[in-house]
């Protein structure tokens, strides 16, 4: 995963996608929550192209679009 994917996630009024435009390896926080991040256990923030708002997902969370 890296940035400028296209990638897909569950939000809690569905799926929705958008593209990752960065990743975090340092602990960090953003819109007033705290993310714990590593080399080993990074975060990706990605931007939703329906609202361009930005979240932050473990790349569990996050499937990769193709195409």
């Amino acid at each position: 995963m890296k940035i400028g994917d296209k990638v897909s996630w569950d939000t809690p009024q569905g799926r929705t996608q958008g593209k990752i435009v960065e990743k975090k390896t340092k602990d960090f926080q953003l819109a007033k929550q705290k993310f714990t991040a590593s080399d080993d256990e990074p975060k990706f923030v990605v931007e939703s192209d329906k609202t361009g708002a930005k979240a932050a997902h473990a790349a569990s969370a996050l499937n990769v679009l193709k195409g």
